[in-house]
């Protein structure tokens, strides 16, 4: 681990790219991107002026350049900020990625002062519904919830009876949707992987998106009904109703007298109407699959410029994947409102470096295959993009997985960096929107809060233009300033919240990304 000075954070490329081969993030940095592909022999600029280098071999589009003689050991910057040491001397025009860049941790610095607190203008709205008790949801569903393996078969088939056409008497419902999952029992009941269990659980039942919800078991599981409603308060549910297998006479009677509770909940249902709600009230899930370099260049800080203006309305924005910003977690703890909320962020790290030793990986494992195509290199620098998705504001608050969220503002959510078991987490946490970055292409949606897609590239936007909403390539492609597409994704943001579909909603995606965090031994 070495020391690491935190600077002021800033991925936004500079506008004067138009023409050149190579992006460069400032003007410490020891690295740029390509642009395009890079032929050995080519003599090429980056922005601003500076001496043109000779690229000395072929360098793939997102890769890195070295701008300059880097020897051996040396610290390499991107973003101004350390993103590896170098493994070999490393000439300027050079390639560098895995072969010769090795991952070092940078040290988590606290800053001396809290930072200032947001200033809070709430003027937006979108339309919402209001529920009886506070709460304000986008989408109005009924779930049926299983709450074990055992009944996951009879939850979907309980929800698959009620179609478009099933629906068509009930207008005001978004659908039927079923949660099932491959765990429940085989499992202790106590610890860590239980209690996320029941708080994921429970936070889809009590889901400002969710109007009325049916939980069904087998009967004998760990995970028993009553537990999980005693435990986790469910009681405050009006629309709440249970069955187990075992004591409602085996699968056929318990799909059909399961079909009666949903008949009789979407009644209750459908009473709700869109209204007039503060954008305030929306709690957004900030997340990124299939990285590639572009992420953090444009798709990433354009996201967290789009959670700043959620957050000035006083809405809450809410970060996650622990494992992905591993090594740059210094930035996150120098903008905590409190040394207690720096220290619990810090006390995650350490969880997870633990739990993955006692596992026999390491936190350096990643980034993926697709991640290092995409021309990242070390976790470092996949980092370092990442959390560029939270934006400027103070970090208020860090929360356990699925756990209920009730803080505003900015806050973290300890999650693994897997996709469909952090977004789980985090709408169980309340989130009820997420926005989802990709760079390699993703298929990504979820339920019952909607996933809006942005593409960091433009070619990838056009290949996979029927799963992406926003394109975000084009403060590459184009020069479109961070704040500008920001500025789309938010307001996209509100219409979504309002009803729209998204493109993954258009697709029926989010049945199976239902996908709890097991933690703890299968016996």
């Amino acid at each position: 681990m070495v020391d690491e000075v935190v600077v002021p954070f800033v991925s936004s490329p500079p506008r004067d790219i138009a023409g050149t081969a190579l992006v460069v993030l400032d003007p410490g940095d020891s690295v740029g991107v390509a642009r395009r592909p890079l032929a050995s022999g080519e003599r090429v600029a980056e922005q601003g002026g500076r001496p043109a280098i000779v690229v000395a071999e072929r360098v793939p589009p997102g890769h890195k350049v070295a701008l300059i003689d880097i020897a051996a050991g040396d610290r390499v910057l991107k973003y101004a900020q350390l993103i590896g040491v170098a493994r070999e001397p490393i000439a300027a025009g050079a390639h560098v990625h895995s072969h010769n860049l090795d991952f070092v941790r940078a040290d988590a610095h606290r800053a001396s002062d809290p930072p200032p607190a947001v200033v809070v203008d709430a003027t937006d709205v979108f339309q919402g519904y209001r529920r009886a008790d506070g709460r304000i949801g986008t989408r109005n569903f009924v779930a049926v919830i299983s709450s074990v393996n055992c009944s996951a078969t009879v939850a979907h088939r309980i929800a698959d009876a009620f179609d478009a056409n099933a629906l068509a008497d009930f207008p005001n419902v978004d659908g039927v949707a079923a949660f099932t999952h491959g765990t429940g029992c085989g499992m202790a009941g106590s610890g860590e992987g239980f209690e996320n269990l029941q708080r994921v659980v429970a936070g889809y039942a009590r889901h400002p998106n969710v109007a009325a919800v049916l939980l069904v078991g087998l009967g004998c599981e760990v995970s028993q009904i009553g537990g999980t409603l005693a435990d986790q308060g469910l009681g405050e549910v009006a629309q709440l109703r249970t069955m187990n297998i075992q004591t409602s006479g085996g699968t056929r009677a318990t799909v059909e007298r399961g079909r009666e509770h949903v008949m009789a909940l979407l009644a209750s249902a459908n009473e709700a109407r869109r209204e007039s709600c503060p954008a305030g009230a929306l709690s957004l899930a900030l997340q990124c699959g299939g990285s590639d370099a572009w992420s953090g260049i444009t798709a990433n800080p354009a996201l967290g410029h789009a959670a700043d203006l959620l957050i000035r309305q006083g809405g809450t924005a809410v970060l996650a994947e622990t494992p992905e910003i591993y090594g740059a977690e210094h930035l996150l703890t120098h903008r905590a409102a409190s040394p207690a909320i720096a220290d619990a962020l810090l006390a995650r790290i350490d969880w997870w470096q633990a739990y993955v030793g006692a596992n026999r990986g390491s936190l350096d494992n990643n980034p993926s295959p697709g991640n290092k195509l995409g021309g990242l290199t070390t976790i470092l620098e996949k980092s370092l993009g990442a959390v560029a998705k939270g934006g400027t504001t103070p970090l208020a608050g860090v929360y356990r997985y699925a756990q209920r969220i009730d803080a505003s503002g900015f806050v973290f959510m300890d999650s693994p960096g897997y996709d469909p078991a952090s977004v789980t987490g985090q709408i169980a946490g309340g989130c009820t929107l997420v926005a989802f970055t990709t760079g390699r292409g993703s298929a990504f949606g979820s339920k019952p809060a909607p996933c809006l897609k942005i593409a960091s590239n433009t070619a990838m936007a056009t290949t996979l233009a029927d799963d992406m909403d926003i394109d975000a390539g084009t403060v590459i492609s184009s020069g479109e300033p961070i704040s500008a597409v920001g500025r789309r994704i938010y307001e996209r943001l509100l219409t979504v919240a309002s009803g729209v579909a998204t493109l993954s909603e258009q697709h029926g995606l989010g049945d199976h990304e239902f996908v709890p965090w097991q933690i703890g031994a299968v016996m």
